[in-house]
């Protein structure tokens, strides 16, 4: 049974609705009945129906606003608009939202019933079309991974309207940065870049990526300059950040999926050459399958020592010279994999493997698989290796009472404006010789202890919490935005806001 829900601020004319129709006979079934668009909206998000009933006039939130929210939501709903204006205005923003229709009161009971019915149609027509969409994409991977018997490979050619028996043809695979992508515009992408290309072919393969079919191009030097202007276009045209990798050329339909799988395989080039890049067999020949290797005891000494900045350097050195230097995907993960084993045996070696927010060797080693750049690999080392050095040498040490005083008041009344001459005062004790306890037991000043602390919550906040990074510098002490950006980048080696954008890991 379809759900339907009424929204009319006239109890009357609400009554009315619901008496006049006999909803079994149509196969439907009266969920909700609201008397505004925001009451209607809230009972929505409760339970969904499949056909909106509603006035546009209404207090609160129209009629339109309300069709607007839901499709936002979900497009599949159908909308039968009710209202008492004649107006051109109102019926040509319902038609251009798509409803089925704009019925002037008062409601005849014939028409009202042939709209529900015309909206139970176009219901059904979508389910199949959505049917015959996941269809079409299972047959393609099946197609393109191989897994179909050579006999059947005829019958899915035609159902794939697959006509490259002239060739040449290139087949190559196009990946999105979601973090890229404004709003929904995917799909505007999708059928933006197809339009008056003739010899261009485009198949979505959910999720996130895109098989493209170029035909007519003998040179491939000429085949990856359309595809880097394709590129251009789609990050200028639709502000989306892409990854595109090209197979070799081929000449029967039978060799695609081949061509496929080798451009397939390309992507992993992405973590090493990132979005906004296009490449190809040529492209990536120079880079060499050599082992790159970590300095474990200078990086196990920076971390031991507590040389925060040290160790970043470190970290950032090591991926941006292997990076530049044409290590291969493969070399760099290699190198990824030794540094995660090497935490594992500090944390390991100094009872730090139970501790709740430090990842262990297994979520250090998925979360490398599955980055899309170096950059999300290096920001969750050096992540990793400062959360280390906070535990090693943090407040779980032995510390004299006016040190654990002052590590308690720095924890409650960070926001202030803190300072150790207040403090000695405060604790009875000369300033100098305080600041030279509080340095020889935490190894560092009190001021440094305070910056940090205040950096840890400002990390915190950015990961777990939406508020704006303004907010969230003046909550710990920062009224100068720009000041706070540069000392979180100088603590985690990363800006504030791309540690939010990998809050993944």
């Amino acid at each position: 049974m379809r759900k339907v829900m009424i929204v009319e601020d006239e109890e009357l004319i609400l009554q009315g609705i619901k008496s006049i129709i006999d909803w079994d006979a149509l196969g439907l079934t009266l969920t909700h009945m609201a008397y505004d668009g925001r009451e209607a909206l809230e009972l929505w998000e409760k339970e969904p129906v499949d056909i909106i009933v509603t006035d546009i006039d209404m207090p609160e939130m129209s009629g339109l606003e309300l069709l607007k929210q839901i499709r936002s939501r979900e497009e599949t709903v159908r909308f039968i608009i009710l209202t008492g204006f004649d107006k051109f205005e109102y019926a040509r923003e319902a038609i251009r939202l798509e409803v089925e229709n704009y019925i002037l009161k008062p409601i005849n009971e014939e028409e009202l019933e042939q709209q529900l019915r015309a909206a139970i149609v176009k219901l059904e027509e979508l389910e199949k079309k959505k049917i015959r969409y996941i269809d079409e994409k299972t047959a393609w991977m099946q197609f393109l991974t191989g897994k179909m018997a050579p006999e059947d490979m005829d019958a899915y050619r035609e159902e794939l309207k697959l006509d490259m028996e002239d060739g040449p043809c290139w087949a190559a695979v196009m990946k999105w940065s979601t973090d890229s992508v404004k709003e929904n515009r995917i799909t505007d992408m999708i059928v933006g870049i197809g339009k008056n290309q003739e010899q261009l072919r485009v198949v979505h393969l959910p999720p996130d990526c895109l098989l493209l079919l170029l035909t007519g191009c003998e040179d491939a030097g000429e085949v990856k300059e359309y595809f880097l202007t394709l590129q251009n276009r789609i990050e200028s045209q639709y502000e989306i950040l892409t990854f595109l990798s090209i197979g070799p050329v081929f000449h029967s339909f039978r060799e695609l999926p081949a061509s496929y799988q080798f451009a397939k395989r390309l992507q992993k080039y992405l973590v090493v050459e990132g979005y906004g890049s296009c490449v190809d067999e040529t492209h990536i020949q120079s880079r060499a399958s050599t082992d790159i290797s970590i300095d474990r005891t200078q990086l196990r000494r920076l971390i031991l020592k507590k040389e925060s900045e040290a160790a970043v350097a470190y970290i950032e050195d090591l991926f941006i010279n292997n990076i530049k230097t044409g290590g291969s995907p493969d070399s760099l993960y290699q190198m990824a994999v030794q540094m995660a084993m090497l935490l594992q045996e500090i944390k390991e070696e100094y009872k730090l493997d139970s501790s709740g927010s430090l990842h262990n060797l297994p979520e250090l080693l998925e979360t490398i698989y599955e980055a899309d750049d170096m950059f999300g690999i290096k920001t969750l080392f050096i992540a990793e290796i400062n959360e280390i050095i906070e535990f090693l040498h943090g407040e779980g040490s032995q510390y004299t009472p006016v040190v654990r005083q002052i590590m308690e008041e720095v924890q409650k009344n960070y926001r202030e404006d803190m300072n150790l001459k207040t403090l000695a005062y405060k604790y009875h004790m000369n300033a100098s010789y305080l600041g030279q306890i509080f340095q020889k037991e935490v190894g560092c000043s009190f001021t440094q202890y305070l910056g940090n602390k205040k950096i840890e919550i400002a990390k915190d906040l950015i990961l777990n919490t939406n508020k704006k990074m303004s907010d969230i510098a003046k909550e710990v002490g920062y009224p100068d935005t720009s000041y706070f950006y540069r000392k979180f980048k100088q603590h985690y080696g990363v800006a504030p806001a791309s540690l939010r954008e990998m809050k993944r890991y």
